[in-house]
């Protein structure tokens, strides 16, 4: 990277079971729908308003079980894990390629693994649930 390219955003991985687990909304009778509920909140809001690491963001949201089969949309790339979404997480945390990274889950494990390979967290309750 020369000083004249522009700088890489900073990447946002956000734990798509973790969150959509963290609101009992009945997201278990429909995982594909919740996680694609998440993805399009993501697309509209952006990810974290505040937090300790600032966007605008490169936006992964990772799936995993049932919830796969969610595409990808303008300003959100779905990751599906073919086994642990948290290896998948931890495993984009690692590959960050030097830039920021900020990682959406409660989950303690997951946190501990991914501040490890350099990355910070925040909790679901980050993300807006309201477009800006």
């Amino acid at each position: 990277m020369s000083p004249d390219d522009p700088p890489l955003r900073p990447l946002l991985v956000v734990d798509g079971a973790n969150v959509v687990g963290s609101v009992p909304d009945g997201w278990w009778r429909d995982r594909r729908g919740a996680a694609e509920r998440l993805r399009d909140r993501l697309a509209r809001t952006g990810g974290p308003d505040d937090g300790p690491i600032a966007g605008p963001y490169e936006i992964v949201l990772v799936v995993e079980g049932r919830a796969r089969g969610a595409a990808s949309v303008p300003g959100v790339r779905v990751e599906e894990a073919s086994g642990s979404g948290d290896d998948l997480i931890a495993e984009l945390a690692r590959n960050a390629s030097g830039r920021p990274c900020l990682v959406v889950t409660a989950d303690r494990e997951l946190r501990r693994r991914v501040e490890q390979e350099g990355a910070r967290c925040t909790g679901p309750r980050s993300i807006p649930a309201v477009p800006r």
